[in-house]
C-alpha cells in the first residue's frame, strides 16, 4: 500500500482551522453545560417557590378563618382565657408546665437508654444462665 501524499495546502488549512473548530467546539459544550445546569437550578427553585406558595396560600386561608373566628365574642372570650390566663369573676388559674421540644426529645433518649440497657442486661443475664448450665452438664458428666 503506498502512502498518499497530502498537499501542503490542506496542511495550511488545517493548521488554521483546526483550533478555530475546537475553540467552537469547547465554546459549544460549555454554553450547553452551564446552561444545562442553570436550567436544573432553575426548576429546582421553581419548585420550592411553588410549595412556598402553597404554604402561604393555606396560612393565609388559616388566617381568614381566624379573623371570622374573632368576630364572635365568646370566641375572643375564649381564646384569652386558654392563651393569655384571664379568667371570669370568681375563677382560679392553675398553671401547669408544659415540657418542651427539647425536654421531650432529651426524656425519650433517655427512655431508649433505658431499654437497651434493660435489654443488654437480660442479654447478659441469659447468657450467664446457659454458660453455667453447661459447666454443671459437664461436671456431672465427668463425674460419673
Amino acid at each position: 500500500m503506498a502512502k498518499k501524499k497530502v498537499p501542503k495546502k490542506a496542511k495550511r488549512r488545517l493548521l488554521v482551522f483546526g483550533p478555530i473548530a475546537i475553540f467552537v467546539i469547547i465554546y459549544c459544550a460549555f454554553t450547553l453545560v452551564t446552561t444545562v445546569a442553570d436550567l436544573c437550578s432553575l426548576k429546582n427553585e421553581e419548585t420550592n417557590l411553588n410549595n412556598k406558595l402553597e404554604s402561604l396560600k393555606t396560612n393565609a386561608s388559616d388566617l381568614k378563618t381566624e379573623i371570622t373566628k374573632l368576630q364572635d365574642k365568646d370566641y375572643v372570650a375564649r381564646y384569652a382565657r386558654e392563651n393569655y390566663l384571664y379568667t371570669k369573676n370568681g375563677e382560679y388559674v392553675i398553671k401547669t408546665e408544659e415540657k418542651t421540644k427539647e425536654e421531650k426529645k432529651q426524656t425519650k433518649k433517655d427512655e431508649t437508654y433505658i431499654i437497651y440497657a434493660c435489654i443488654t442486661a437480660t442479654i447478659l443475664i441469659i447468657l450467664f444462665i446457659i454458660i453455667k448450665h453447661k459447666k454443671s452438664r459437664k461436671k456431672k458428666k465427668s463425674s460419673k
